[in-house]
C-alpha cells in the first residue's frame, strides 16, 4: 500500500494515500483489519482523502505498523462495518462539517449576493418556518414551533429581513446542535445494548461441536448455547432443556422455561441448563436490535426533568402572543410589538434542558459509565438508598480458602477438598475457581468421577460421585432445600470454628461431611466510597449477602455500615427491595452476579459492575466498565451536577429574556436587537449545556484520592 506519513508523534500516527485509495467501506474494513494487532487500540479512516489515523501503545512497536501498512494490497482492501468508535467520529466530522457550510453560506450571501437574491433566499429560507408554524395553528397546537412562525412571518411583514435572516440562521445552528447531541446519545445507547460476542458453538449434522465466528454463522445453522451465556440470536430450541431470564425483552426478572419448540432471542441469558437453538435471525434482523431503534426514541426512557421542560415549553407560548398583544394595545406601535415577539423562553428551556441531560449521558460514557436513559441518571441522582450486593462488588471477587474441615472420620481433609475440586472446576464461580485453585496449590490431583453435574442457581451444586449423592452449597441449601441433618457436636462445631467467614458446605449420601472455610478481601475502596456516598445525600447504606451472620456482621463493621442482610436468598433480595420502595424510599441496587439480577430488575436505579455477569449488565440500567467503585461517587456527582446546570439555565433564561422583553416593550431595542441577541443567548444557554460538570480537575482529585487509599492501606 502506497501512503504518505502526515503525523509521526508519540503514540499517534497518521498516514495518507490519495483520495481515491478505498471506498469507505473498504475503509472499515481496513480498520478493522488493523484492530487485529493488540497493540493498536484505535484506527479512523476517511475516504474523502485516503487519511488512516492510528492509535497505539508503545513506540517500539511503530515499525511494525508500518511493515502491516506496506504489506496491504488491493485484495485486503474489503468492505466492512464501522466500530462505535467510528461512528462517533464521523457524527462529530458531519456536525462540524454542516456548521462550516452554513457560516460559509451565510458569510458569502452577505458579501457577494446582491439585494434582490438575498431577498428571495430569505423568503426560501422562511418557508420552512412558516409552513411549521402553519401546520401548529392549523392543527390547533400553540406551540414553540406557531412561535418561531409568526415572529418570522411579523419580521418580513414589516420589512425587516435582518432580524429575520438572523434568527433563521440561529434557529438552524441551534436544532443543527440538538441534532448532534442527540445522534451522540443515541450512538452510546446501541453501543450499550450490543452484543459483543465473538465466538459460537456451531452443532454439526452429525452432533459434534465446533467453535466458529459468530459472523459466519446462517440462518438454519444449529449452536449450543451453554449456562451462563447471552444467546447470540433468536431461533427455537431444537434440543436441551433451560432456564432464560429475558429481562432485557420484557423486563420480567424472573427466569422463563425453554424446550424444544420454544422461541428464544438475542440479548436473553440461560441461567441453567443447555440448549441447542435452530437459528432464525441473526446480526440486525434480530428483535434486539429491531427494538434499540423504539428504545431510542422513546418517552419512558426520558427523564422526568426533560419531559417537564417540554410541557414547560409550549406552556409558556400563549403567554409570549398575550405579552405580544398587550404590547400592541397600550402603545399601538408594531416594531415594539415586534421585538417582544422575537423573545422566546421557551425556545431555550426546549433546547438547554435535554442538551444538559444528554451531555451528561455522554460524560458518564467518556468516564467509562454506561447510562441507558435519561430517566436512569435523574433516579440515581435523586436516590436517597444504595444497596450493595457483597460478593464481587463490596470484595474484590476474589475469594481464598483458608481452611477445610471434615466433619466425620470417613473422609479426610484432603478428600472433602479434591472431591469438592473435581466437582467445582466445571463452574467459572468465583468460589469454585478459589477451591480448584486451593487444590492445586496443595498438589491434590482428582479424576472424574462423578456424573453430569447439576448447578442450582445461588443455592449450590448436586451430582453422584463414586454412586453417592454429593450436593455441595450454602446452608440454606444443604440443610432447609436438602434436608441434611446435623448433630449437636457438629453444630457446635460449626460456631467454633467458621466465625466470620463464608462457609461452602458438602454432604455425601445425606450426611454432612466436610466444610470449606472462603474469605473474600473488601476492596479497599469500598470504605471511602461509603462515606463519600452518605456525604453526597444517600441516607441509607444496605448490605445483602448469603454469608452466615458472623461473616455478615464482620464485614459490615469493616466498611462502616449499620444495615446488613445476612443468608439472603435472590428472591429474598428482590423482596427486600420492593419493601424498601413501597416506604418511600428511591432506591440504587448494585451487583454484579446471576442471582442479583432479580433485585436489579427492581430497584428504580441498578447498576452493574465491570466484571458482572452477562445477565448483570442486561438487566442493569447502568454499567460501569471499569473495576472501581469510586465510579459510584463520579456518578453521584455528575448526576447531581445536571440538575445543578438544569436550575442555572432556567435562572439565566429568565434573567436575559425578561430583560430583553421589557426592554423591547419599552421602545429601547430594535426587533433585530431582541431577534439576535435572544438567539444568540440559547445558543450561548444550548453550549454551556454540554460542558463538563466533573471536568479535569475532578478526575485528577480522584486519581489522588486512589493513591491516598492505596498509601493507607
Amino acid at each position: 500500500m502506497k501512503y504518505q506519513v502526515m503525523y509521526d508523534k508519540g503514540t499517534r500516527l497518521r498516514v495518507r494515500s490519495g483520495q481515491w485509495a478505498f471506498t469507505k467501506e473498504e475503509g472499515y474494513g481496513l480498520a478493522s483489519l488493523l484492530l487485529k494487532n493488540h497493540f493498536i487500540h484505535e484506527v479512523y479512516t476517511s475516504h474523502r482523502n485516503g487519511s488512516i489515523l492510528i492509535y497505539y501503545d508503545d513506540v517500539e512497536n511503530k515499525n511494525k505498523i508500518f511493515k502491516i501498512l506496506n504489506s496491504i494490497t488491493m485484495d485486503d482492501l474489503v468492505e466492512g462495518e464501522p466500530t462505535q468508535l467510528q461512528i462517533s467520529k464521523e457524527i462529530t466530522d458531519d456536525f462540524l462539517l454542516k456548521l462550516t457550510k452554513m457560516f460559509a453560506r451565510r458569510l458569502f450571501g452577505r458579501i457577494f449576493y446582491p439585494i434582490p437574491i438575498k431577498t428571495f433566499l430569505t423568503f426560501l429560507h422562511a418557508s420552512k418556518f412558516l409552513w411549521e408554524g402553519f401546520d401548529s395553528l392549523t392543527s390547533f397546537r400553540v406551540d414553540v414551533a406557531l412561535l418561531d412562525g409568526a415572529a418570522v412571518a411579523g419580521a418580513l411583514w414589516m420589512g425587516d429581513y435582518g432580524p429575520a435572516t438572523s434568527m433563521m440562521f440561529l434557529l438552524s445552528i441551534s436544532d443543527a446542535l440538538e441534532d448532534y447531541t442527540v445522534q451522540k446519545a443515541k450512538s452510546t445507547l446501541k453501543d450499550s445494548l450490543v452484543l459483543n460476542i465473538d465466538t459460537v458453538w456451531l452443532v454439526e449434522d452429525d452432533g459434534t461441536e465446533r467453535q466458529c465466528p459468530a459472523l459466519d454463522v446462517q440462518k438454519g445453522d444449529k449452536i449450543k448455547v451453554h449456562m451462563g451465556d447471552v444467546i447470540p440470536v433468536d431461533g427455537k430450541v431444537v434440543d436441551g432443556d433451560g432456564m432464560v431470564n429475558e429481562a432485557s425483552m420484557t423486563g420480567e426478572p424472573l427466569a422463563v422455561h425453554k424446550s424444544p419448540g420454544k422461541t428464544v432471542h438475542a440479548g436473553t441469558v440461560i441461567e441453567e441448563g443447555n440448549i441447542i437453538v435452530e437459528v432464525y435471525s441473526i446480526n440486525k434482523e434480530t428483535r434486539l436490535n429491531k427494538i434499540v431503534d423504539l428504545i431510542e426514541n422513546s418517552e419512558e426512557l426520558k427523564a422526568d426533568a426533560q419531559s417537564q421542560a417540554e410541557r414547560l415549553a409550549d406552556s409558556i407560548v400563549p403567554y409570549s402572543f398575550l405579552a405580544t398583544a398587550a404590547t400592541y394595545l397600550l402603545t399601538g406601535n408594531a416594531t415594539r410589538a415586534l421585538s417582544v415577539l422575537m423573545v422566546d423562553f421557551s425556545c431555550a428551556i426546549k433546547l438547554t434542558t435535554p442538551l444538559s441531560i444528554i451531555s451528561a449521558m455522554r460524560e458518564a460514557s467518556d468516564n467509562r459509565m454506561m447510562v441507558k436513559g435519561g430517566k436512569f441518571l435523574e433516579k440515581y441522582a435523586t436516590a436517597d438508598t444504595i444497596v450493595f450486593d457483597k460478593t464481587g462488588t463490596l470484595t474484590n471477587a476474589s475469594p481464598k480458602v483458608v481452611h477445610v474441615f471434615p466433619m466425620t472420620k470417613r473422609y479426610t481433609r484432603e478428600d472433602i477438598l479434591r472431591m469438592a475440586a473435581c466437582i467445582e472446576e466445571h463452574f467459572a464461580h468465583s468460589i469454585a475457581t478459589a477451591i480448584v485453585k486451593h487444590a492445586e496449590e496443595e498438589g491434590i490431583k482428582h479424576e472424574e468421577d462423578h456424573s453430569e453435574v447439576e448447578y442450582i442457581v445461588a443455592h449450590g451444586i448436586a451430582t453422584t460421585y463414586d454412586d453417592k449423592r454429593v450436593v455441595i452449597g450454602s446452608r440454606h441449601f444443604l440443610f432447609d432445600d436438602e434436608g441434611i441433618r446435623i448433630n449437636k457436636i457438629q453444630e457446635k462445631k460449626i460456631k467454633k470454628e467458621v466465625q466470620e467467614h463464608s462457609v461452602v458446605y458438602m454432604a455425601i449420601d445425606g450426611k454432612l461431611e466436610g466444610l470449606i472455610c472462603i474469605d473474600d478481601p473488601i476492596r479497599d475502596e469500598a470504605k471511602y466510597v461509603i462515606e463519600e456516598l452518605k456525604e453526597l445525600g444517600i441516607e441509607n447504606v444496605i448490605m445483602l449477602t448469603g454469608d452466615s451472620e458472623s461473616a455478615a456482621k464482620s464485614s459490615a463493621k469493616a466498611l462502616g455500615i449499620t444495615q446488613y442482610r445476612s443468608q439472603v436468598l435472590p428472591e429474598d433480595k428482590s423482596r427486600f427491595v420492593e419493601e424498601l420502595k413501597a416506604e418511600g424510599k428511591t432506591v440504587i441496587m448494585v451487583g454484579d452476579g446471576i442471582n442479583d439480577s432479580p433485585a436489579l430488575a427492581a430497584a428504580d436505579v441498578s447498576v452493574s459492575m465491570k466484571h458482572s455477569s452477562d445477565i448483570a449488565r442486561e438487566v442493569a440500567d447502568i454499567s460501569l466498565l471499569s473495576d472501581d467503585l469510586h465510579d459510584l461517587v463520579t456518578l453521584r456527582k455528575l448526576s447531581t451536577g445536571m440538575f445543578d446546570k438544569i436550575n442555572t439555565n432556567y435562572r439565566r433564561i429568565v434573567a436575559v429574556n425578561g430583560t430583553l422583553l421589557v426592554l423591547g416593550a419599552l421602545g429601547i431595542i430594535t426587533p433585530n436587537t431582541s431577534s439576535f441577541v435572544h438567539n444568540l443567548s440559547t445558543m450561548l444557554f444550548g453550549a454551556l449545556s454540554t460542558k463538563s460538570v466533573l471536568g479535569d480537575d475532578y478526575i485528577n482529585e480522584i486519581e489522588v484520592e486512589a493513591i491516598e487509599v492505596a498509601d493507607a492501606e
